[in-house]
């Protein structure tokens, strides 16, 4: 049964007073229409709750932009939803259409940052000034440089389906698709996502399947990165997170370690902070982390967790940027660290597939409404410390 609008409904009682019921929650695939963003399909999603999202297919279903009563739940990128015909593959060309949005993923075969790899038909070329008693020539290799957090969230789905049923008195709706990620001599890596919400809830569950579906095995890595903003995140605000354990990626993050847990305002030429979190999980696996602002609305409160299990994602990486219009956090589940696969490959953290292999994820992400869910949910995260 859900409950919306202050009350629980049955299906009867709720379809005697709609005509339909896309008029409370369901989603509806619309298409974009002018500038980079052009011809691409989307699917917008609500739920009844106030709870709203969309799904971009064009960027392997990812998720462009969220909404509560409102109140904005992600970050937005100046780029907006450009077409993935506008990918830029090499080095920090991934930037270039980065939407920011609730969930904008990172994969399959590699993520983090740009890097080169020399022993794979992955990539672009690779440019080299090699130098030798004075001299100088340029050394052409023609792949192997791989960009910025992949190619998974440029690569357009295919077989998209919208649609949404009742089971008794619930309705569930979903989004689903296959995004491949291929080339010839290369990859074959096919994913398998479902996007699903429940009528009168303010959360959303994502179902991934990874599947190496070449003859030769695979390495594979994966992240999802989450990007909160405004006014979820805002000075004062703060981490909620089962940290066991925090290693900073940089010298200016270690220089800040102290206050990794606080967001500040927006801070007049600064610079990122990338922090490793080794966290806490319960028996089965499950780990929470999420963002709070106590202060909004007066003292109201808004936040956003994040449900996923570590055995899938033993890594919680933080990426904290409190720039003027840069004003973003990154909570991002992730099988590896983003120093880029040739060093993730070293330090032992790259998974590889075999033939027709599969890895399964999951991820929940869901709306902290009040200061009693705020407390709720940091006390649930702090047993897990």
């Amino acid at each position: 049964m859900a409950k919306i609008f202050g009350r629980n409904y049955t299906r009867t009682q709720l379809m005697e007073r709609v005509g339909n019921i896309d008029q409370i929650a369901g989603a509806r695939q619309v298409k974009l229409a002018e500038g980079n963003e052009a011809d691409a399909l989307a699917i917008a999603c609500k739920t009844g709750s106030g709870f709203n999202f969309m799904v971009d297919a064009n960027r392997g279903l990812d998720i462009v932009s969220a909404d509560w009563q409102g109140a904005s739940l992600c970050w937005r990128g100046a780029p907006g939803e450009m077409n993935a015909s506008y990918f830029e593959s090499p080095g920090m060309g991934w930037l270039h259409g980065f939407f920011g949005g609730l969930v904008a993923t990172c994969g399959t075969t590699h993520m983090g940052f740009a890097c080169n790899d020399a022993g794979t038909i992955e990539g672009g070329p690779v440019y080299r000034h090699v130098c030798s008693e004075g001299e100088c020539d340029e050394v052409f290799t023609p792949s192997g440089s791989l960009g910025l957090h992949g190619r998974y969230s440029y690569t357009p789905a295919k077989n998209v389906w919208a649609d949404g049923r009742w089971d008794g008195d619930d309705y569930t709706f979903w989004v689903q698709g296959k995004v491949r990620e291929a080339m010839h001599f290369g990859p074959n890596m096919l994913v398998e996502r479902r996007i699903s919400a429940r009528l009168g809830e303010s959360k959303l569950r994502i179902q991934d399947k990874v599947t190496n579906e070449a003859w030769e095995p695979q390495e594979h890595m994966w992240l999802y990165h989450c990007n909160l903003g405004f006014p979820v995140l805002d000075g004062g605000g703060e981490y909620l997170l089962p940290s066991r354990n925090v290693t900073p990626r940089t010298d200016l993050a270690a220089d800040n370690i102290g206050t990794w847990s606080q967001f500040p305002a927006p801070t007049p030429n600064q610079q990122e902070m990338v922090y490793y979190h080794e966290c806490g999980a319960e028996a089965d696996g499950t780990v929470y982390a999420g963002f709070a602002n106590r202060a909004f609305n007066g003292g109201q409160g808004i936040g956003v967790y994040l449900r996923y299990n570590l055995k899938q994602l033993p890594w919680l990486v933080q990426w904290k940027m409190p720039g003027q219009g840069h004003y973003v956090t990154g909570l991002e589940p992730a099988t590896a660290w983003v120093d880029g696969r040739v060093a993730e490959r070293e330090a032992g953290r790259v998974i590889t597939l075999d033939p027709q292999e599969s890895r399964d994820y999951e991820l929940e992400i869901g709306v902290l409404t009040s200061i009693a869910e705020i407390d709720e949910m940091a006390s649930r995260i702090s047993a897990l410390r």
